[in-house]
């Protein structure tokens, strides 16, 4: 850990949006395919640096319920690459102490792959290292309209409805709104991840591709994150 990082203002919740994965192949005259490679290696080593820094909540934005629009061969291949990753995955997770969360509709998932995330879950249920949400085929707005019909199913009166409501129906149910909010790769947006949860969030973007962003980075992430003043609306201290 960087010798001017204050462990005292570490995050306690980490969302981060990888990206990045396709433009590191072709700088690297490599396919697509292989950029997701890269990147499936890459998250298994930042799970492991924030079990390091004693991070207990990271979030990692897989798959967008807007990535089904990418060529059909392109999705088929991160299905499979998921598929052939999640068994190593849940004894990695298990041998860590991960406790997985899976963080959007398990509908219209081959079923090979929801049948792997479900038994990730289950077996993983009372780990307590680290809480990993895995976000695929996750859309914040499709999760808040889910939480809606939900409390309506429920019976709720709207007089009883308020933020801590909605939040009990999110996929993220449970988990603290994340703290801060990584998206490598240089553009600077949320493309529909948190969009509820993100409300308070530090938010830190970099131009360094996902494959790349490695334990330095990690480390001017958390270092820009523990200069900031969070004020959640409040004047700042003097």
């Amino acid at each position: 850990m960087s010798s001017s990082l204050n462990i005292k203002h570490l995050p306690r919740h980490i969302a981060i949006i990888m990206d990045g994965n396709g433009r590191w192949a072709k700088k690297h005259h490599l396919l697509r395919q292989e950029g997701h490679k890269r990147g499936a290696d890459r998250a298994q080593r930042t799970v492991e640096t924030f079990i390091e820094y004693k991070i207990p909540y990271l979030t990692l934005y897989a798959f967008s319920t807007e990535n089904w629009s990418r060529p059909r061969i392109e999705v088929e291949g991160l299905f499979k690459l998921l598929e052939d990753r999640l068994d190593k995955g849940i004894k990695f997770a298990l041998e860590k102490g991960i406790k997985v969360r899976h963080l959007g509709k398990l509908d219209g998932l081959p079923a090979k792959i929801q049948g792997k995330i479900k038994q990730a879950v289950d077996l993983t249920i009372d780990n307590k290292q680290l809480t990993l949400g895995l976000a695929f085929n996750y859309g914040a707005r499709n999760e808040i309209v889910e939480a809606t019909q939900r409390i309506i199913q429920s019976g709720a009166s709207f007089q009883n409805i308020n933020e801590s409501t909605i939040s009990h129906h999110l996929y993220t149910a449970g988990i603290p709104d994340p703290d801060l909010i990584i998206r490598t790769g240089g553009e600077m947006r949320l493309s529909n991840f948190l969009l509820w949860q993100a409300a308070y969030a530090e938010i830190y973007f970099t131009p360094v591709l996902w494959p790349d962003f490695d334990k330095d980075e990690i480390d001017k992430a958390l270092v820009a994150y523990s200069k900031r003043q969070r004020r959640f609306g409040r004047l700042a201290e003097k």
